[in-house]
């Protein structure tokens, strides 16, 4: 493990594995830098690949109040790190914001990948999304971690029953350790609607990969093929079989491909 300073100060741990031009791998909510392994291990063969814990989680600090700016800041300080140009990958909310991050930084990034970004315009969704935040804001004041999780997890469609088995699961207390990052990724980062930032797409002037499986929900497919047509230099990719977990094993060419042309 190494670490790095922020911005504002704060201490951000990564793992550095590989040779080659940098890919730092931005992951999603309730990730930490562990998560990806797999990938990070299959990308080490022609890139320097950083895996790092996003502020509040694992061995990364956390300072008061969150702002969407100060994860764009951990981002920069890790590319300070890997010598001042990075390629970046983002997973589901990670995506979002590693998007962010290519708007701000500039010519700091050199591509931008991203895997089914879970943005939805569709209405009915919308409404879900902004009772979603409203519950999730007051379980998180009232310090009740694990029902926060929980509420997460039964809006991405888990089975109550699975939830509760999960709940009885020794890695539960490590989701409710980080529960508090739901609001980051998702009032701070998503937004209060959720729905495709199209004005903030069509600011990414460099080379992006937007990808989607065939297996997971339907909005995915529709938001990054928007997303593709927003993004001045997008393509997009759609993975057969793939869901939201989508396997490393599958990803990774399609990243190499992308990243090394």
């Amino acid at each position: 493990m190494e670490t790095v300073k922020s911005k504002d100060g704060t201490l951000i741990a990564y793992d550095r594995v590989g040779d080659g031009p940098t890919v730092i791998i931005v992951d999603g909510a309730l990730s930490t830098r562990g998560g990806k392994a797999d990938l990070a291990r299959l990308l080490a063969e022609r890139f320097t690949v950083f895996s790092y814990d996003r502020r509040g989680r694992g061995d990364s600090g956390d300072t008061q109040p969150y702002a969407v700016d100060s994860e764009i800041e951990d981002i920069d300080a890790l590319i300070d790190a890997a010598g001042g140009s990075a390629f970046l990958y983002g997973h589901s909310s990670g995506g979002c914001l590693a998007m962010d991050a290519a708007v701000e930084l500039g010519g700091k990034v050199g591509k931008l990948a991203m895997y089914e970004a879970p943005y939805n315009d569709d209405p009915v969704a919308q409404k879900a999304w902004s009772e979603y935040l409203t519950s999730l804001t007051e379980l998180l004041a009232s310090g009740r971690r694990g029902d926060a999780v929980a509420l997460f997890m039964a809006l991405v469609g888990t089975p109550a029953a699975q939830i509760e088995g999960m709940r009885q699961a020794p890695f539960w207390a490590g989701m409710e350790a980080i529960a508090p990052t739901l609001a980051y990724d998702h009032t701070g980062i998503m937004g209060k609607h959720g729905s495709i930032p199209t004005e903030r797409a069509a600011r990414v002037q460099v080379p992006t990969l937007v990808m989607s499986g065939t297996a997971g929900l339907p909005f995915m497919l529709v938001t990054a093929r928007t997303l593709s047509r927003t993004i001045p230099r997008a393509e997009l990719r759609t993975l057969d079989g793939q869901a939201h977990d989508v396997h490393a094993d599958v990803l990774a060419p399609v990243l190499m491909e992308f990243f090394a042309a």
